[in-house]
């Protein structure tokens, strides 16, 4: 068995038809012409969607869903303004599906594929807090054996994202949950040791993403595969309101993009929308965590040196987050590492500032960029999946 990220389209498509029969089977869903269950969440660079090979062939699959401008399918129907108050990254867990031929074997598919959500969660992803939507029959693994805990509205007597199936809202803070797991399951034996599996073993036949930069997600859909599985296979890009049309707009603003989306020609059907389609705000495709240090002088010559935490790159600028204040309109020296072997060296200057989540939130604004910090912002921008950040040089401005 294999775990991994499914990225080609033989492993979407395959995850997508386990998805629809599974559903279809549940009463999730009703049959689709097309044999798959593919949904707008699907098309976005914030979703990551993992599986489980055997022999070659998708036995299990789950999606995890990053906030974007969309949020998340479950918000709808349940308030998620406590766990957001906490701070730190939320995720959906969604779409989770086993093959048939492999729902009685004990988690011998299920348990590899939520520790491979777990690891991928707590190590790439850049995610504190969990949320689910399960059937009522379902909470109990994830309130027994994970220790998820309900969300405020408890039950909900139909889900529109399922078929209008009744749901139970639930979250689990991974920040938290290996103390649980060890007071739970510590002493346990090794084949119920949880903790163990979870937070210690090294499963050798999981497949984490190679990385050439400090991203925290990793988009797979290109041009091609976005006008396959929402053009071809389904009809999801064309059941789009105005307002989704403009915002994956935002999203997928390439050139190459413009013939494979929804049409937002009507000026002003986009305007009722809440949105010129002539102005849309660019919303990034990948999402950071690039560690640095801005270092100031004194005119005492006394170096003061705080850390920071840049989570959005631009050509001339960033944003980053400092646990120390940071004085605005003074020239430093920032130093970000862009990547395990990159690292960009400038003079920059915080021109705005906010505390956030208990830090604060610093606009900076650059002197002059160096060649590495070109090279990733070019990529950035023009990039479409995970793979064209490996070949940045290719995506920088002359």
């Amino acid at each position: 068995m294999v775990l991994k990220i499914a990225e080609t389209r033989d492993e979407l498509e395959q995850c997508y038809s386990l998805l629809h029969d599974a559903y279809v089977g549940e009463g999730f869903m009703k049959p689709a012409p097309s044999g798959l269950r593919a949904t707008l969440y699907h098309a976005l660079p914030t979703t990551t969607t993992l599986c489980a090979k055997y022999d070659g062939k998708v036995v299990g699959t789950l999606s995890l869903i990053r906030e974007s401008v969309f949020g998340f399918p479950l918000q709808a129907i349940f308030d998620l303004t406590e766990i957001r108050a906490r701070g730190g990254n939320l995720a959906e867990v969604s779409a989770l599906a086993v093959h048939k031929d492999f729902r009685k074997t004990g988690g011998a598919i299920l348990f590899p594929l939520m520790k491979f959500m777990y690891e991928y969660c707590t190590t790439y992803f850049d995610t504190r807090h969990l949320v689910i939507a399960v059937h009522p029959t379902r909470i109990e693994m994830y309130e027994s054996l994970l220790f998820f805990e309900r969300l405020t509205e408890n039950e909900v007597d139909k889900y529109d994202f399922a078929n209008g199936a009744p749901a139970v809202g639930a979250t689990l803070d991974l920040r938290r949950a290996p103390r649980k797991y060890r007071e739970i399951y510590g002493q346990k034996a090794p084949r119920k040791n949880l903790y163990t599996y979870f937070v210690k073993v090294s499963l050798p036949n999981i497949v984490l993403p190679g990385r050439r930069y400090f991203t925290t997600n990793d988009p797979v859909m290109t041009t091609e595969l976005l006008d396959y599985f929402f053009n071809q296979r389904t009809q999801v890009f064309q059941r789009l309101g105005m307002r989704e049309r403009i915002l994956l707009h935002s999203i997928y603003n390439l050139p190459e993009h413009q013939k494979m989306l929804p049409s937002i020609d009507d000026a002003e059907e986009a305007a009722k929308a809440g949105s010129g389609a002539t102005h849309l705000r660019q919303h990034q495709r990948y999402s950071l965590k690039c560690p640095g240090n801005f270092s100031l002088i004194s005119p005492e010559g006394r170096a003061t040196t705080t850390s920071l935490r840049v989570v959005e790159l631009s050509r001339f600028g960033f944003l980053a987050y400092a646990k120390d204040d940071i004085p605005t309109h003074i020239w430093g020296e920032v130093t970000i590492h862009l990547g395990t072997n990159e690292a960009s060296i400038v003079r920059a200057m915080a021109v705005r500032g906010k505390t956030k989540d208990g830090k604060g939130l610093y606009g900076f604004t650059l002197a002059e960029p160096d060649t590495a910090w070109r090279k990733f912002v070019g990529a950035l921008t023009a990039g479409v999946t995970s793979k064209d950040l490996g070949n940045a040089t290719h995506f920088m401005a002359d």
